[in-house]
């Protein structure tokens, strides 16, 4: 029985994208995203957001996705306007300032990872105007956030319009794209509706190892190919890369995929909230994050692997599903929690 709570990076490639990095292994094909895949790859997620312009650039790493994306809307004078809490702030180990050659991320505030628009229209105010300040240049919205929680499709607008007003450009971190759709059952279109760049996410949710860089202006693409071979993510036997891609967006993996991900941690988070857990954040997708006595850590933490956040008598701990999470490991995790 899997007890790996962790992460959904701990979980397994889905058969059906393991099964088409086998049949592209077969032969040879042409390198760098010359291959055979990639066009039906870019079509796809042009139909699938909406952008019948939109170019699209494949890397091996969310870090890369977003360090990447980030640096190809700012100057190196610019800001990147981010929550406190948000992985390119936190937990990208300055990745996203190396590859803008030094642009500033400026972190603001908000409950529940999610940044409040008067905060941000508080740091528009004071970085307009002066020579000496960072220059406006970017957002980057997470979604889902780093803590579980989700933006809805109003909360995303109110940010991107008041991004816009001030032109600023909008990049979605989507490293939990598909958990963010099937949070709130809408299409992925509607959820990138403001933006201008999105990192598509597909390794934490059934991919090996492959995001999309997706860019709604054509005009970026040709900058953003130098910036990828730059920073060493333009694979040679980039087919892999390809064959994942397509086989995640082929008849919506990558949606059924976040739907069960998401289903058994609604399943845990009741489970949770009945044995006396006090839920730090709103559990909204795949990630919960709450607080229980450690006599209960303890326990379950001798058969089953997840994370405790800090070392009080009731520890915050990270639990998170992937998409294989079964009805029986969520209990069996429930139980040992319990006692």
């Amino acid at each position: 029985m899997n007890l790996n709570f962790a992460s959904d990076n701990t979980g397994p490639v889905a058969a059906p994208i393991m099964e088409a990095m086998v049949a592209a292994n077969e032969g040879g094909a042409m390198p760098y995203g010359a291959d055979p895949w990639m066009p039906g790859v870019r079509d796809a997620l042009r139909d699938l957001f909406g952008w019948p312009e939109a170019e699209v650039l494949l890397v091996g790493t969310g870090t890369a996705a977003n360090a990447l994306a980030l640096a190809g809307l700012v100057p190196p004078w610019g800001s990147i306007l981010c929550h406190r809490d948000s992985h390119v702030e936190r937990d990208e180990c300055g990745a996203p300032e190396f590859y803008a050659d030094g642009a500033k991320l400026v972190p603001v505030g908000g409950p529940d990872g999610k940044m409040s628009p008067d905060r941000v229209a508080e740091e528009i105010a004071r970085l307009t105007g002066s020579v000496h300040n960072v220059q406006l240049a970017a957002m980057s919205v997470t979604n889902v956030t780093e803590v579980g929680t989700v933006h809805s499709l109003d909360e995303l607008a109110a940010l991107t319009d008041l991004a816009r007003s001030h032109g600023i450009a909008t990049h979605l971190d989507g490293a939990r794209f598909a958990n963010a759709c099937a949070a709130l059952g809408c299409s992925a279109a509607e959820m990138v509706q403001g933006f201008d760049v999105v990192s598509f996410g597909g390794t934490k949710n059934g991919c090996m190892a492959v995001e999309a860089i997706v860019m709604r202006d054509p005009a970026r693409h040709w900058e953003m190919q130098l910036r990828r071979k730059r920073g060493a993510q333009l694979w040679s036997k980039h087919r892999f890369l390809s064959a994942q891609m397509a086989a995640y967006l082929k008849d919506d993996l990558w949606l059924a995929n976040a739907r069960g991900a998401n289903r058994a941690s609604q399943r845990l988070a009741a489970g949770l909230r009945g044995i006396g857990a006090e839920m730090a954040h709103p559990p909204e997708a795949n990630m919960i994050f709450c607080r229980l006595p450690r006599a209960a850590h303890e326990r379950a933490q001798a058969k089953a692997q997840y994370y405790l956040m800090d070392d009080t008598k009731t520890p915050l701990c990270r639990l998170v599903c992937d998409f294989t999470k079964t009805d029986a490991e969520v209990d069996r995790l429930l139980e040992l929690l319990a006692g």
